[in-house]
């Protein structure tokens, strides 16, 4: 029973989505942010429960991505339309997600299964993300993040979004090429 853990954590994950979209939306940012970290700790979490105890599984390594993907899209959505973070920085976020997912299901359904983990700087890249998503909120609920560091994190995670989704489509690409052509 408990080796299923690290995946239901991954559910809680998902399921704390609605909230923390809800809370933003309603400018209740102390919840938002409660729930936020929640979410963002229990990402790290399964991960840790999955490796330490080898708890993993073939759904876990689909879950823990996705939910990731939704809680951060969303969260970025919420945080855009709410005027926390820059709409350019949601809008690379969710374009570099789209563009993980779409060309994953791409290869899939062509190839088959992408060999491989997750990049170093795509690690960096989902951390940048929670950090500048959390501090947004935390500025938004008492004002204590100064601005140009709200906007040096924008700044760096746009950065990391951009050079793991580039690594990303190479990864992508290169694996593709490799593949025997199919008659």
């Amino acid at each position: 029973m408990l080796r299923h853990l690290p995946n239901l954590i991954c559910v809680l994950r998902i399921a704390l989505t609605v909230p923390v979209v809800e809370a933003i939306g309603r400018a209740d940012h102390w919840l938002a942010l409660a729930l936020f970290s929640l979410a963002a700790f229990s990402d790290g979490l399964d991960g840790w429960l999955a490796k330490r105890f080898n708890w993993t599984s073939d759904l876990g390594r689909i879950l823990d991505p996705l939910a990731d993907k939704i809680l951060l899209v969303a969260a970025f959505l919420a945080c855009s339309w709410s005027g926390l973070v820059p709409a350019w920085l949601a809008a690379a976020a969710i374009a570099r997600d789209v563009l993980l997912v779409g060309g994953a299901v791409i290869f899939r359904l062509w190839f088959g299964p992408l060999p491989g983990h997750p990049s170093l700087v795509s690690k960096v890249n989902t951390a940048l993300q929670i950090l500048v998503v959390a501090a947004a909120i935390l500025d938004a609920a008492m004002a204590v993040v100064p601005a140009g560091l709200l906007h040096a994190l924008a700044v760096l995670t746009l950065l990391t979004t951009i050079i793991s989704g580039g690594g990303y489509v190479h990864r992508y690409l290169r694996e593709a090429w490799s593949w025997p052509v199919r008659p």
